[in-house]
């Protein structure tokens, strides 16, 4: 059976798009139709991004800050109308171990992986309720239940979203409003290359394998899609295919 998914026309927000999964949507969601804008810090990214499809509108935003997020949401959705779908991938992974951490680092991973959601939650929740129509995406990880060493911040970030999650879907749901959670499994992106260099990256390879982005894509556009009528629920891929030789 083959998925075919149609935009026709709506707006999806992808924060941390310009590069890895966030990426391989944007150009799947442009290909079905939506209007696609890609929030990210990396200027560089984007703008090859934008050049490659000329539907992805690239942004600037460092999602971390509260009051850019407000405000770059907004002019989104005045820019084109409306925001249906908005997709929270920015993260990143530094890897410490807890004795060395250092504060502000702490506090730079809850701000973007966690803070980050909760504001871009809080800017566009307003209009897909009046709209009584909308669907919200963010990415939690297998770490969050199983850990890994020099990886705590990340994966405290990744577990605090499943409960935040859980509880703001149901604040929501009664307006047709959906929010819900991708585990994407251990996928092949610049943020997973940083992080996981020698041993880990071989170690994950021998047991779950390792994906590509556009593996991601689909269960993402289905989340996104009106067919994904569940909401405060979590997606896993836990296992990649093996590579082709």
């Amino acid at each position: 059976m083959r998925a075919v998914f149609y935009a026709d026309g709506d707006v999806v927000v992808i924060t941390g798009g310009a590069n890895g999964i966030g990426r391989a949507l944007a150009k799947a969601a442009a290909v079905s139709g939506a209007r696609v804008v890609v929030c990210d810090v990396d200027l560089p990214a984007m703008e090859t991004l934008a050049r490659e499809d000329s539907r992805i509108v690239g942004r600037r935003l460092n999602v971390g800050d509260r009051d850019e997020v407000l405000s770059t949401l907004a002019g989104i959705e005045r820019d084109f109308g409306r925001i249906d779908g908005l997709v929270c991938g920015a993260a990143i992974q530094p890897r410490t171990t807890v004795q060395a951490m250092d504060p502000a680092e702490w506090q730079r991973v809850l701000d973007i992986n966690l803070n980050g959601v909760v504001w871009c939650y809080q800017a566009v929740i307003a209009g897909m309720i009046a709209r009584r129509r909308g669907s919200i995406v963010a990415f939690s990880s297998g770490l969050a239940h199983q850990g890994w060493p020099q990886a705590s911040a990340y994966a405290a970030t990744k577990g605090a979203l499943i409960a935040f999650a859980k509880s703001a879907a149901k604040e929501v749901a009664a307006h047709r409003v959906r929010f819900n959670l991708i585990a994407p499994g251990v996928i092949d992106t610049p943020q997973y290359r940083a992080a996981n260099a020698g041993s880990d990256d071989a170690s994950w390879r021998a047991s779950t394998g390792v994906g590509a982005p556009e593996d991601v894509v689909g269960p993402l556009l289905f989340l996104l899609s009106d067919a994904a009528t569940m909401t405060s629920s979590l997606v896993s891929r836990d296992f990649a295919y093996p590579t082709q030789a």
